[in-house]
């Protein structure tokens, strides 16, 4: 579950007991406040004898300092000052929060001694912080502070921006909370989250003046989407769709729209997953919690723009009701889709989502979310998600967001040349495209049901759930996605 821990911003400070953090820079800069906490400059002496030379993220740890009113220093290196960016004091607020595991109190000096911290760079160390501060041990009977970071720990950012961040430390706290939430549904085990259950997830958005439906499976099959439900009718927990609304723009301007991917577990169907490795299929819903999380960060910081989340929510199971390989269904457009492969679920869920978004929303753009291949997986690993879009212009908007969130994407090759691989003799395309360009196929099957509305896919297979370990995030459940929609937004829709 998500911690909290307690931020405050000052101008000044008296260094009493608990951890002192101070800073040192390659080119020699350290803390403002350093002969404050540490007045017999043992940090100093430590950091000869240790070799110490502020390279970035690297730590020094004194226990116990002679002369020093705190009881632990830990210096933290900054590295080249040219290098000092955004998700850098992001970074340090992470690597901070991981250094002081069982602190219950931390005085962070944040100004250099020939450089002032401004509200921003506070700001984003609290970020940094609040992120790392994330465990999920709901089921742990035995719980400790060591796990993934400290629990309730009162942090204190000395800075003479003080006053400043404060004002900038809500839009911070609802970021977090927004990857908060999205990291939790993807830790959840599917036994405890089904569809109905993360229907109501998104229904509690509603206490942040978000507008809720959830379309429940009769509603469903009254607009026409068998290629959703056809993924949904092997399994006894029923299917949802869920669609958040949030109006915080001009009241005739279009939304942007970002919808989902909520398979709630993956078995693959008829076309069955090996068993190993199964279990990590209950965060096959990584891209719908990814927009559920935006949906709350929009919300909790009251953005200017209206935004539509739409998720599919289902389980893909395979009893004796479950669709087989060779089976027709008809999609919400009308089109017809041959089934080859039932374990290629994902975009049949969301292309009813899309069908069904655009036809009623008419949005400014489409921008969908889905852990919906391997394959992209063997392309780009687990740094980058892939980007395919019919837009350049939106691309090019995403690719800048995810950039200055370290959310990165690598934009991938579309065209008639794949798009004929889903072809099919016997209905209107088929699910699957062979064995080659797989990762590419499922985007040419999605493009065919956004018309010509600006559309995004982004395939977060890689980067939701078991991504890359950093200085913010040690979970399983990365919550990729959330700071990129919300930066997405922020910069180009609340100008």
């Amino acid at each position: 579950m998500p911690m909290k821990p307690e931020i405050i911003f000052s101008r000044t400070a008296k260094q009493s007991s608990g951890v002192a953090v101070i800073l040192s820079g390659a080119d020699g800069a350290v803390s403002a406040g350093a002969g404050i906490a540490d007045p017999q400059e043992v940090s100093k002496k430590a950091a000869k004898i240790a070799d110490f030379k502020g390279k970035e993220m690297a730590t020094l740890d004194i226990l116990a300092p002679a002369g020093s009113p705190a009881d632990r220093i830990v210096v933290v290196g900054l590295g080249e000052a040219d290098a000092r960016g955004e998700q850098f004091w992001i970074r340090l607020g992470g690597q901070i929060c991981g250094t002081v595991k069982s602190a219950k109190k931390v005085t962070i000096w944040l100004d250099l001694a020939d450089a002032k911290a401004t509200a921003e760079i506070a700001a984003n160390v609290a970020l940094g912080i609040m992120l790392r501060a994330y465990r999920f041990d709901t089921y742990k009977t035995r719980k400790s502070d060591e796990t993934d970071g400290p629990g309730n720990v009162r942090f204190t950012i000395v800075c003479s921006a003080a006053t400043t961040a404060k004002r900038l430390l809500g839009d911070a706290a609802a970021v977090a909370g927004g990857v908060a939430l999205a990291r939790d549904l993807v830790n959840e085990p599917a036994n405890i989250l089904g569809p109905v259950e993360f229907a109501a997830k998104a229904k509690a958005l509603a206490e942040l003046g978000v507008k809720v439906e959830i379309l429940t499976e009769r509603e469903m099959k009254k607009l026409g989407m068998g290629a959703l439900l056809g993924v949904a009718q092997g399994s006894v927990r029923p299917p949802r769709l869920a669609v958040m609304q949030w109006s915080g723009g001009k009241a005739k301007e279009k939304p942007v729209a970002l919808i989902g991917k909520g398979v709630v577990f993956d078995t693959g169907g008829i076309s069955m997953k090996p068993a190993s490795g199964m279990e990590d299929m209950k965060g096959d819903m990584g891209g719908a919690a990814a927009v559920i999380g935006a949906m709350h960060v929009l919300a909790s910081r009251k953005a200017k723009a209206n935004v539509v989340g739409i998720i599919g929510l289902v389980e893909n199971m395979p009893d004796g009701n479950a669709q087989r390989p060779g089976d027709i269904v008809t999609s919400m457009s009308g089109q017809t889709i041959e089934v080859l492969n039932t374990d290629a679920e994902g975009r049949l869920v969301l292309c009813d989502a899309l069908w069904y978004c655009n036809d009623r929303f008419k949005p400014a753009c489409m921008i969908n979310l889905a852990t919906l291949t391997g394959a992209i997986l063997v392309a780009l690993g687990k740094n980058h998600a892939g980007l395919f879009s019919n837009d350049d212009g939106l691309a090019a908007q995403l690719s800048a967001a995810g950039i200055a969130t370290a959310e990165t994407m690598w934009r991938m090759p579309m065209g008639p040349e794949y798009d004929k691989l889903i072809d099919s003799k016997n209905a209107d395309m088929k699910n699957i495209g062979g064995r080659y360009a797989g990762a590419i196929t499922a985007a040419q099957f999605l493009k065919r049901f956004v018309g010509e509305t600006p559309w995004a896919h982004i395939d977060v297979a890689g980067t939701a759930m078991g991504s890359v370990s950093t200085e913010i995030n040690k979970s399983w459940g990365s919550g990729y996605g959330v700071r990129l929609l919300d930066r997405f937004v922020r910069d180009n829709y609340e100008r």
